[in-house]
């Protein structure tokens, strides 16, 4: 019997938060690094993720789709 070995499936949204958290990551990690202050840097860093985190859900694996027309 032979099957094939897969990943398991990731939800969508959960996708969109770990790629949106990393961005975050970097973002906030980068500003504090160039100096810019604790309270600025995690407010930028949390606006920027959360715009990456609904570009990636509405617009990721093969973007949003158009109604069809009947």
């Amino acid at each position: 019997m032979s099957f094939h070995l897969r990943p398991p499936s990731v939800d969508k949204g959960v996708s969109a938060f770990l790629w949106a958290f990393g961005f975050f990551l970097y973002i906030w990690l980068g500003q504090l690094a160039l100096g810019i202050g604790k309270g600025s840097a995690f407010i930028l860093g949390a606006v920027a993720g959360g715009a990456i985190f609904l570009f990636i859900r509405l617009y990721g694996e093969g973007g949003a789709r158009r109604p069809r027309r009947d």
